[in-house]
C-alpha cells in the first residue's frame, strides 16, 4: 500500500512521534493506522534504551496540590526546546499528580507504581512511551510530597517551571492573608535559596567545620595571620554569622521589606500578630531544574561539519 503524506501527518498528530518514525511505522504495517500506533508503542522501549545514555539536564519542575497535600517533581529532558513543549509539560503535570497519590518512599518504587492514567502500565512504562513520542531522553529525577497536619501548604512556580517551591505553614489559623504570606515566603525561598529554616537545624559539627576552613584561610593570608588571636576569633565569628544569615530562611532579609532591613523572622512575627495566632514555617522544599547535573556543551558548527564530512 502506498504511504501518503496525509497518512504520515495523521499518524504524527495522533501519536506525537517524529515524521520519519511515523513513515516507517506505516510502511511496516502496510498503512494500517491502528497497527502503526501499536508499532510505535512497541518500539518505544528500544528507542528509550538507545537514548538513555544521552544527557538530560533541561526540563521543568511541576507541583500538584490537593487539600493539605502538595507534591513536587522534576522531570528532565535533553533540550530546553522540549522543556517548553506543551505535550512534555502536560506529561510532567501527570507525573506530579502521580506523586500526589503515591505511597512510594523512593524513586525506584515510584517508577514501578501503576500509572495514574492507565493502571495497566507502570510509571516507567509511561515514561518509555513519552521518550518514543517526544524523541529525547527523559528522566523523572526526583519527587517529594508534603502533608500539612496543622496549617496549610502553599506552592510557587518560577520561570515557567525552572524553580518550584512548597512551603508548609504551622498555624491554627488558615485564611487568605496567611496563604498570601506563605506565598511571599515561597518567593523568598525561590529567589535566595536558603538551606535551612533556622539555625536550630544546623549541627554544631557543621559550624565547627566552617570555622576550621575560615581559620585556615586566615592563617594562609600573610597579613591577617599576624593579627591577635582575639581579633582572628572575632573575624571568624563575624564571617560565620554572615554565612548563616544567608543560608537560614528566618535570618535572611525579607525580599519585600520596604526598609530593606526587615528579616523573614520579623515578617512572620507581623503575620502572626495580624492572624491572631503564631504562624511559622515548618518545612520547605525547593527544586531547581538541572541543579547539580552536568549539561551538554553544544557545538552546532562542529556537529554540522561532522555530518557534512568536513
Amino acid at each position: 500500500m502506498a504511504i501518503t503524506a496525509a497518512m504520515v501527518k495523521e499518524l504524527r498528530e495522533k501519536s506525537g512521534a517524529g515524521m520519519m518514525d511515523c513513515k516507517k511505522a506505516l510502511n511496516e504495517t502496510n498503512g494500517n493506522m491502528d497497527e502503526a500506533m501499536e508499532y510505535l508503542r512497541k518500539n518505544g522501549q528500544a528507542k528509550a534504551e538507545k537514548k538513555a545514555a544521552r544527557i538530560a539536564a533541561e526540563g521543568i519542575v511541576k507541583i500538584a496540590v490537593k487539600d493539605n497535600t502538595a507534591a513536587i517533581v522534576e522531570v528532565n529532558s535533553e533540550t530546553d526546546f522540549v522543556a517548553k513543549n506543551e505535550k512534555f509539560q502536560t506529561y510532567v503535570g501527570k507525573v506530579a499528580e502521580q506523586a500526589l497519590t503515591s505511597s512510594a518512599s523512593d524513586l525506584d518504587s515510584f517508577m514501578e507504581e501503576p500509572w495514574v492514567e492507565d493502571s495497566s502500565k507502570t510509571v516507567k512504562d509511561a515514561l518509555v512511551e513519552q521518550i518514543a513520542v517526544i524523541g529525547e531522553n527523559l528522566k523523572i529525577r526526583r519527587f517529594e510530597k508534603v502533608t500539612a497536619a496543622n496549617g496549610c501548604v502553599v506552592d510557587y512556580i518560577h520561570g515557567g517551571g525552572r524553580i518550584g517551591v512548597i512551603v508548609e505553614a504551622d498555624t491554627t489559623v488558615v485564611n487568605d492573608a496567611v496563604k498570601e504570606a506563605m506565598k511571599n515566603i515561597a518567593m523568598q525561598i525561590a529567589a535566595l535559596s536558603p538551606k535551612y529554616i533556622s539555625r536550630d537545624e544546623i549541627s554544631p559539627e557543621y559550624i565547627a567545620h566552617e570555622k576550621e576552613i575560615l581559620l585556615a584561610q586566615i592563617m594562609n593570608d600573610p597579613k591577617e595571620s599576624q593579627k591577635p588571636e582575639k581579633v582572628i576569633n572575632g573575624m571568624i565569628e563575624g564571617r560565620v554569622n554572615k554565612e548563616l544569615k544567608e543560608i537560614c530562611l528566618v535570618d535572611q532579609v525579607y525580599v519585600k521589606a520596604e526598609d530593606g532591613k526587615q528579616t523573614v523572622a520579623k515578617y512572620l512575627e507581623a503575620v502572626s500578630k495580624e492572624a491572631g495566632a503564631p504562624v511559622s514555617v515548618k518545612k520547605f522544599i525547593r527544586f531547581e531544574t538541572g541543579e547539580g547535573l552536568e549539561k551538554k556543551n553544544e557545538d552546532f558548527a562542529a556537529e554540522v561539519a561532522a555530518q557534512m564530512g568536513m
